[in-house]
């Protein structure tokens, strides 16, 4: 059972990283010109760093592979986010968003510590070099 819910945790977790990273691949124009409203330098490269990382990230750690890795990149991610883009909290919705970026920050850290679980590429890599 404990494997099933690993699974279906990491998918969860994958889940938002997978819609919010295809929604800027999607809108382009859109997602650099927001980028460029809170500062970012090089927008259209921040672009392409955060759709890599977004949906990149986000449909590796669904496939399971690379977990370890990816799970860091996404932590380190979800705090960056949270201090660029999150941080007015006199706006509830803002502070609610700062809120989840961390959690699921640590829920990243849990990720790197246990890996993707049974039903992952990882462990599929890991049975064909014999470990």
């Amino acid at each position: 059972m404990n494997d099933g819910l690993q699974l279906i945790g990491r998918w969860l977790m994958a889940v938002i990283f997978i819609v919010a990273g295809f929604g800027k691949l999607m809108a382009p124009a859109a997602t650099q010109a927001m980028m460029a409203k809170y500062g970012l330098p090089m927008p259209m490269i921040a672009y392409g760093v955060t759709v890599a990382v977004e949906l990149g990230g986000g449909l590796l750690l669904f496939v399971g592979l690379w977990t370890r890795p990816v799970a860091i990149v996404l932590a380190i991610w979800c705090v960056a986010t949270a201090m660029v883009a999150h941080t007015n909290f006199g706006d509830p919705g803002q502070r609610a968003h700062f809120m989840k970026n961390i959690a699921m920050a640590g829920g990243f850290l849990y990720v790197y510590v246990l890996g993707a679980g049974m039903h992952s590429l990882d462990r599929l890599r890991a049975k064909r070099a014999g470990g």
